[in-house]
């Protein structure tokens, strides 16, 4: 069996940093999957891509793939520097500023 530990990045709706502090191992595909004649559904007979394990840390999820002997790779994420303003969210609506306010 192989699997991917990772840390997941921020969904596209949100700006905030949730759900992104634990770690993930999946397992990783052993075939492609087939389209079902009748429904036209996808389908595959491998059941360990439905499972997803979220760990505190990454020696969590490292120490728990080699208790159970199975071989990973690990995918490093690119942290985002995070965008502070000076004034911050309420600086957009300062009576103090000094030039014309465009949106």
């Amino acid at each position: 069996m192989i699997a991917r530990i990772y840390q997941p990045s921020k969904t596209a709706m949100s700006s905030g940093s949730a759900k992104t502090k634990s770690w993930v191992l999946e397992f990783v595909p052993n075939e492609a999957r087939d389209i079902d004649p009748l429904m036209g559904w996808t389908t595959s007979d491998d059941t360990q891509t439905q499972v997803r394990l979220e760990f505190e840390s990454e020696n969590a999820a490292v120490s728990y793939a080699k208790l159970h002997n199975i071989e990973v790779t690990i995918q490093v994420t690119q942290k985002r520097a995070a965008n502070i303003r000076a004034g911050g969210y309420g600086e957009n609506f300062a009576t103090h500023r000094r030039g014309i306010w465009t949106h």
